[in-house]
């Protein structure tokens, strides 16, 4: 099955690519491979939350959320990858990097990663096993709680 027929079937639609805030484009192809720039979970030109990612403290963005944001930031980066080369270009997924912007003492960065990871393989699935990297951070751009970047072969 095509990772556009795949995404039909789970009822997702891939997002307007999200213009850049800086001087950088979304994607880029180098040879069988396309790296996306960082990507905010933005839909429909606002933050889908905003904040550092705490399990245990209040006014914070919880792990649920955060997990939800970082499949938020997945879809911008298949959004990206498909306005480039098309999504069904895509071979397979081969890294995910993932920055959480993490509260004091936050140490689950992984499981918000997880929000990201679990998307692409429901989408590509055994081509959307990948490797990756969870960085925690103390801030990040226009407050997001998290930021995703993708390398995929094609």
């Amino acid at each position: 099955m095509t990772a556009s027929a795949r995404l039909a079937e789970l009822g997702i639609v891939l997002p307007e690519v999200v213009p850049p805030l800086a001087a950088y484009v979304p994607a880029t192809q180098v040879g069988d491979f396309v790296y996306t720039s960082g990507q905010l979970p933005m839909r429909d030109g606002e933050l889908v939350a905003q904040g550092k990612v705490s399990e245990n403290r209040e006014g914070i963005v919880h792990l649920e959320d955060a997990q939800f944001a970082a499949r938020q930031c997945a879809l911008n980066a298949l959004a990206a990858i498909h306005s480039l080369v098309g999504i069904d270009s895509v071979k397979r997924i081969v890294k995910v990097t993932g920055y959480v912007a993490s509260a004091p003492g936050f140490s689950n960065q992984a499981q918000v990663l997880n929000g990201a990871s679990l998307l692409l393989g429901e989408v590509f699935g055994d081509a959307g096993v990948h490797v990756r990297s969870a960085v925690g951070v103390a801030e990040l751009p226009l407050g997001a709680p998290v930021e995703v970047e993708l390398t995929v072969q094609v």
